[in-house]
């Protein structure tokens, strides 16, 4: 038979060096951005409660740890965009994920410059990962044909780019022209 566990304590009620304390292990653990740090700490309220004088400052603590360099869109968005190439993801993959990360058009430009530089070794990194097209030991029939070029467009590359790669043979050379 095994014994029940006690009621685990709740959490006390944050007050504003908590939830400063909270913010700091947050983004010391994880990549993040302003608007997800945002959403982080709201939501930790939520859940808490605040016990304090002064009403939650979230977006003031936000805008201090964007200004002390510990949150920075712009490289987070960068970071991004070198991890899709790398995992073979396209450019209508890379602007949604940004889009949710709540990074602005102004920080993603370079992101997305380096995302269209990169976007043929993207599709290539995808081909040889999924072992498609020239990657593929043999030649795929038209109905698994079919399901490749799907899997590219939901990889978010062009419709052309997929089918360049889609319909290569096996140890075929696809160039980036």
């Amino acid at each position: 038979m095994t014994q029940a566990r006690p009621a685990k304590k709740p959490a006390p009620p944050l007050n504003e060096e908590r939830m400063r304390q909270l913010a700091l292990h947050y983004v010391g653990k994880y990549a993040t951005t302003q608007a997800k740090l945002v959403g982080y700490l709201a939501r930790k309220t939520r859940e808490r409660g605040w016990d304090d004088e002064r009403p939650a400052d979230i977006a003031g603590l936000t805008e201090q740890f964007t200004s002390l360099g510990y949150i920075n869109d712009a490289q987070f968005a960068e970071a991004r965009s070198r991890s899709f190439v790398r995992r073979g993801f396209g450019e209508r993959r890379l602007s949604e994920d940004l889009r949710a990360s709540g990074i602005g058009d102004a920080d993603a430009i370079h992101a997305k410059t380096h995302m269209e530089n990169s976007i043929f070794t993207a599709a290539e990194n995808f081909a040889r990962r999924k072992r498609l097209g020239p990657f593929a030991k043999e030649a795929a029939q038209p109905e698994k044909r079919n399901k490749q070029l799907n899997a590219f467009l939901r990889a978010g590359h062009s419709f052309e780019l997929a089918k360049r790669f889609v319909y290569a043979e096996p140890g075929d050379e696809i160039s980036e022209d």
